[in-house]
């Protein structure tokens, strides 16, 4: 009898491997080590702010470092982890051959929606999770109206890292992962979701693959288009105050990212309480309310136990190529990526920079757009149930 929803479709061409998570003792052993002899910074000025004027305060990270040490339980979260079926499937793509990891719910269902969700920076597969969860619990493997690809980027948790012998583009993941929709029998079309790099592989696919047939997003950064509409809401007037704010005081991290990511990354790599610094102030900051702690150690265990953080932040280099132009706020989209296909965007107030809908609409043809009242930069934890809604009426109005 075979296990709920792992039976893959008829077409598929690829045979993926299932995968269990299982990180060696002698890592998470290391990971206590290090935690153990992590030095903390002295109290500063800086670090007093309670509104992390400055960054992080020393309260928070002296906090967290001792749950971490002390509370923290790693093979519990593995455990949820493993709760979910775990793929490895090799996709050669140019020559190369990775191992691409993704977590999937097949449906039995002849008519499911082949979706794709695809995360960014400092995500993971984990962003989905909550999503995927719902859906199990809703539906079994027979009524589940999707089947849900939630892949790994290269260089993210368990696929392949990026080659090194030459650049890896946005342009190619979303090939790879094109290939690995297709290799997954998903050859009469899919759908994408995406927020943060996910919405620009996203944007990628749906320009160049015929196979996305619609896509939706939840993050659009870029600068004031010459066409768009001068008429804002108040709702979105406050919305460009954040996004400008963002590029005032937030964003210096993208550019260190996009030019000195070697460095960077060394740096990262040789302390346990440095990576929980780095990504904890992404999770606090670009959020409408401060995640639970826990939450944000498993992503961070996640990323050291991994090796991730300096495999993960190559794409910087080429989306945040124009972050810092003056007066702009974010990157420009490329004309040739103008999406010609149904595009859903789901718009929530504490994104990183939640910019007006008649600038959205000059990237794509919008056919859904929705407003929120709450939920910030990572809406696929933070509003599991809202931005799944939004992607099930967005689908049930394009998919055809």
């Amino acid at each position: 009898m075979s296990v709920p929803f792992t039976n893959l479709p008829a077409k598929a061409t690829l045979r993926p491997a299932r995968f269990n998570v299982s990180i060696p003792q002698a890592k998470l052993d290391e990971l206590q080590t290090l935690l153990n002899h992590s030095k903390l910074a002295p109290d500063t000025y800086e670090g007093s702010h309670e509104d992390r004027k400055y960054g992080l305060t020393n309260k928070w990270i002296r906090e967290a470092k001792s749950v971490w040490e002390k509370q923290f339980d790693w093979r519990k979260h593995e455990e949820h982890i493993n709760s979910f079926p775990h793929y490895v499937a090799p996709v050669v793509d140019d020559g190369i051959e990775y191992n691409i990891h993704f977590v999937a719910l097949f449906s039995d269902k002849r008519d499911a929606v082949p979706l794709v969700l695809l995360h960014g920076w400092p995500g993971s597969f984990l962003e989905f999770l909550p999503i995927i969860s719902i859906l199990r619990k809703e539906h079994n493997s027979f009524t589940l109206p999707y089947h849900l690809i939630v892949p790994s980027m290269p260089g993210y948790t368990f696929s392949s890292p990026p080659p090194l012998d030459r650049d890896l583009r946005i342009q190619d993941i979303a090939r790879i992962f094109d290939k690995l929709m297709v290799g997954l029998g998903f050859v009469d079309g899919y759908v994408v979701q995406g927020g943060d790099i996910g919405s620009k592989v996203g944007r990628v696919m749906a320009v160049e693959h015929a196979s996305c047939k619609a896509i939706h997003l939840n993050f659009c950064i870029m600068p004031e288009p010459v066409n768009a509409s001068k008429a804002l809401s108040t709702t979105e007037e406050i919305g460009l105050i954040r996004a400008k704010e963002f590029l005032r005081i937030g964003s210096a991290y993208a550019l260190e990212q996009a030019t000195r990511p070697s460095t960077l990354g060394m740096v990262l790599s040789s302390s346990p309480l440095a990576l929980l610094a780095w990504i904890g102030e992404k999770f606090l900051d670009w959020t409408d309310e401060d995640p639970p702690l826990d939450t944000i150690l498993e992503s961070v265990t996640l990323y050291w136990l991994t090796d991730t953080i300096s495999r993960s932040i190559y794409p910087y280099r080429q989306v945040s190529s124009t972050l810092f132009t003056p007066g702009s706020i974010g990157t420009h989209e490329n004309p040739i990526w103008h999406i010609n296909k149904p595009f859903g965007f789901s718009w929530f107030p504490q994104e990183i920079a939640p910019v007006p809908r008649s600038w959205i609409e000059t990237t794509g043809d919008l056919v859904f757009f929705r407003q929120h009242t709450k939920g910030g930069h990572f809406a696929a934890v933070e509003q599991s149930a809202v931005l799944l809604k939004d992607l099930e009426d967005f689908i049930t109005q394009v998919w055809k």
